[in-house]
């Protein structure tokens, strides 16, 4: 029979194995584990819960402080499919207080686990599960590098087994795509130690996406894995240790930066660092109010080029919120209200630019194709409209000549002349009931053919 081993190294949390597991991996800190469980008292094997009873499989978060001590210690040693008895002292457990009724006052406990499986910690912004990490070493320190801090790391890149790419590189966060790093990577470094080492899973929207990479051997839409190790980086000086002054310098720094990718038509890299340089400037100077008009700009710029209107109309605001008479802001905001079919809006936008530079030969270029695409539009609509009220036309048309068919042709009878059934008759009901009327009847002989 398989020995107690001490996890926590004071007898507090003993395992013994009953069925080993397969494979080498363990779940990391982080880790969404699914496992079954049933705990007994260790005083008299009286059993208190059991989730095989429920007939449903207990998940949580290793690490985060969510279960018990011992079960966090126990679960993260298990190997999957693995089977163990968790002896558990009361100060990994319920401690002093127990868990009234079933679990008296300083209670030791013994778990029979069965781990099931578990999900990498789930590091993608939008919590979609697009980058799951399992952490393979934990890291030896407990600051975490920051966007724009230089970072250090070795790659290596897997699709189905095979190794695609493995690299020591280096770079500043947030510039990872100019030296070939996927954006999970970079997102997830964000969230590492120093010497840390993990393992990375990432979906296509966060690796090669629908165009895969041929170089590397990647086919579209594919799920990549990389190992990645963060062997050193620099962290940056918090900004609330900075002077305006430096504040205001790093800004500059960051727009000059920017404005490079964005010659080079970098569009998402310069706006990485245009929304990065904003983030230091808060000095209401006129140098730092103009530093930031001038980020915007550009800003708005980018997001143009990347087909992001709303988001630049966005930016067209701050920016004219500044400096409400700013050309370029008005064109631009123009442009995108242009390129979203808001004609009105747009002829509004260029229409302010010539109140201020009447001469604006982009401005009168673009009134022109406005005013153009307006009338091309109205006289749309008005054919529109015609051949609408065409068809209700020809529609009520059509129906009246229907029920016209529907009832009967007068005109085929003899006008004036009654039919057989108004000539002569036996007395109805209604004549034997009221013979002042029959008085009438000889009378009608008379008429017999009018």
């Amino acid at each position: 029979m398989e020995e107690y081993h001490d996890l926590s190294g004071d007898g507090g949390v003993q395992k013994r194995i009953l069925q080993e597991g397969t494979g080498d991996e363990r779940p990391s800190k982080g880790c969404s584990v699914s496992l079954h469980y049933t705990g007994t008292l260790d005083a008299d094997g009286k059993k208190f819960d059991s989730s095989r009873d429920r007939n449903e499989p207990f998940q949580f978060t290793l690490g985060t402080g969510s279960v018990i001590k011992a079960f966090d210690m126990g679960v993260a040693s298990m190997r999957l499919g693995e089977r163990c008895i968790l002896r558990c002292a009361p100060e990994y457990a319920y401690g002093s207080s127990g868990s009234p009724p079933n679990i008296p006052p300083n209670a030791t406990l013994n778990f029979e686990l069965e781990i099931l499986g578990w999900k990498g910690e789930d590091l993608s912004p939008k919590s979609d599960g697009g980058i799951q990490r399992f952490i393979v070493q934990s890291g030896s320190s407990k600051k975490r590098p920051t966007a724009g801090g230089l970072v250090k790391v070795h790659l290596v890149g897997r699709h189905e087994g095979r190794v695609f790419e493995e690299r020591d590189v280096e770079f500043c966060l947030d510039e990872g795509k100019e030296v070939g790093v996927v954006a999970g990577v970079e997102l997830a470094l964000e969230k590492f130690h120093k010497e840390e080492t993990a393992r990375l899973l990432l979906k296509p929207q966060y690796a090669f996406g629908a165009q895969g990479n041929s170089e590397l051997g990647v086919p579209p839409n594919a799920t990549v894995e990389y190992t990645v190790t963060l062997t050193d980086f620099e962290a940056l000086v918090e900004r609330s240790m900075m002077s305006q002054d430096e504040m205001l310098a790093q800004a500059k720094l960051l727009r000059e930066k920017g404005t490079k990718y964005l010659k080079e038509e970098k569009h998402e890299l310069a706006l990485k660092l245009y929304n990065r340089a904003l983030t230091y400037l808060y000095d209401q100077s006129k140098e730092g109010e103009a530093a930031k008009l001038a980020i915007y700009l550009n800003k708005i710029l980018c997001l143009q080029k990347l087909n992001s209107h709303d988001e630049a109309k966005v930016a067209c605001v701050e920016a004219l919120k500044m400096d409400s008479k700013n050309v370029k802001a008005l064109y631009r905001r123009g442009m995108s209200n242009l390129a979203l079919g808001d004609l009105d809006r747009a002829l509004q936008d260029f229409s302010a630019v010539l109140e201020i530079e009447p001469e604006n030969k982009a401005a009168l270029n673009q009134v022109t194709i406005c005013k153009h695409k307006i009338k091309a539009y109205n006289d749309q609509q008005k054919k529109v409209f015609a051949n609408m009220f065409t068809k209700f036309a020809q529609s009520d048309s059509k129906k009246a000549q229907e029920e016209q068919s529907r009832q009967p042709d007068v005109m085929k009878q003899k006008f004036g002349e009654w039919g057989a059934d108004e000539r002569e008759h036996e007395p109805t009901r209604f004549e034997q009931e009221n013979p002042d009327v029959i008085m009438l009847n000889d009378l009608h002989k008379q008429f017999r053919n009018m």
